[in-house]
This record gives C-alpha cells, sequence and structure tokens, in this order.
C-alpha cells in the first residue's frame, strides 16, 4: 500500500499551509482548496483516503459539503477540523457523515491521531468535544429536529446569506435566477422571514453561515 492521499479543505491559507507541513512527513497531501463547492468538484477526481475539512468554508459550508462527499466517495474518511465548538454540529456531522471533530486549538499530533484513528475504521473526537456530546446527551437522549430545509435550500440560503445577488446564486448552482427566486421565497413563506436581514439571520440559526 503507497501513502495515505490526504485533502485539506480550509478558507484560511496559512491554516492549510501549516497542516500541510504537520501531515507531509507521515501522508501525501494531494491538493488544498478554499471553499465547499471547490472541494466537491475535486474531490472525486483526487480520490483521497482522507478528507480534512472546515466546517465554516464560503460558497458550500463543511457540514453540507461533508453530507454531499459520503455519497460521492463512499470509501474515504472525512475528518472535521474547525473553531467551531457547537456539540449539536458536531453530534450531527458524526452522525451523519464524519469520522472524527477536532478543533483547530488542539495539539497538531490530535490530527495525526485522528488520521490514524480513521484509517483504522475508528472515530476520533477531541476531548473537549467529546465532554460536551455526553453533557448534551444526558440532558436530551431523544433529541429532535423539527420543519428541516431541504439540501437545495441550504445551498441558496448560504449563497444569499453570503451577499450574493440572485443571477450570482444561480451562476454558481447553474440554474436560472427564476429558479433562485423561487427557493428563496419558498424559505421565507415557510419560516416566516419577512426581509432580508430575517434571512441572514435564519441563515447563521441554521448554521448554514457562521455568526461574525
Amino acid at each position: 500500500m503507497g501513502q495515505v492521499r490526504v485533502l485539506l479543505a480550509d478558507d484560511h491559507t496559512m491554516v492549510v499551509e501549516a497542516f500541510r507541513k504537520l501531515l507531509e512527513p507521515e501522508f501525501e497531501v494531494v491538493g488544498t482548496v478554499s471553499d465547499g463547492r471547490a472541494l466537491i468538484n475535486v474531490a472525486p477526481g483526487l480520490k483521497p483516503d482522507v478528507i480534512v475539512l472546515d466546517i465554516g468554508m464560503p460558497l458550500l459550508n463543511g457540514m453540507d459539503a461533508g453530507r454531499e462527499l459520503k455519497r460521492l466517495l463512499p470509501r474515504t474518511k472525512l475528518l472535521v477540523l474547525t473553531m467551531n465548538e457547537d456539540s449539536e454540529i458536531a453530534s450531527e456531522a458524526l452522525r451523519t457523515w464524519a469520522s472524527g471533530y477536532l478543533l483547530k486549538r488542539s495539539a497538531g499530533a490530535e490530527l495525526l491521531k485522528a488520521i490514524r484513528e480513521a484509517l483504522k475504521g475508528k472515530s476520533y473526537v477531541t476531548p473537549r468535544i467529546a465532554e460536551k456530546l455526553l453533557d448534551q446527551f444526558v440532558r436530551d437522549p431523544r433529541h429532535e429536529h423539527g420543519k428541516a430545509l431541504t439540501p437545495r435550500q441550504r445551498e441558496v440560503l448560504q449563497l444569499l446569506a453570503e451577499g450574493r445577488t440572485m443571477k450570482e446564486t444561480a451562476d454558481h448552482l447553474h440554474v436560472t435566477p427564476r429558479t433562485i427566486a423561487f427557493h428563496k421565497y419558498r424559505i421565507m413563506e415557510e419560516f416566516g422571514l419577512k426581509t432580508n436581514s430575517d434571512l441572514v439571520k435564519f441563515a447563521i440559526r441554521e448554521r448554514v453561515v457562521p455568526s461574525l
């Protein structure tokens, strides 16, 4: 078996370069991307063994990118490396597609360990998040979600909340502006949103875009 191939996805260039240097003595870093849509586009061609991705990426957030990658590359191990300490996000990612959840403030050795564990078919969760997940389960073991956005609605919502026009959003998603308008107003109607400001606040609340 050759060297393990790793793809890095993060919109902070300095972070990517730091982790590239950390990983390269042991693994082959086959590429880096800076947004979720680029990740979806290049990953199938590269076929990495492991993808390390952030949750808060532009154009398509890491949560939705992770779900799509799980479908496109079911054998690839997906590891979250993020600043986001939200235990609900961690729980959802680990339940549906991620093999590990780490914080950027963790020691670099944790990422190396997480990759090794994932390749063995195991999961790795940084201790701080593991504690929060346990606490969340103790408080609400049957946590249920209400009405959910569709994957397409989440894509449209993220791009609009990031400040893109309907035409720009349509261009990114390869559909017509009329289709984007349909999705936008359907979201607003279904979730009782009145203004564009409400739409942005809703996107933050749904964790489609990070709160800044």
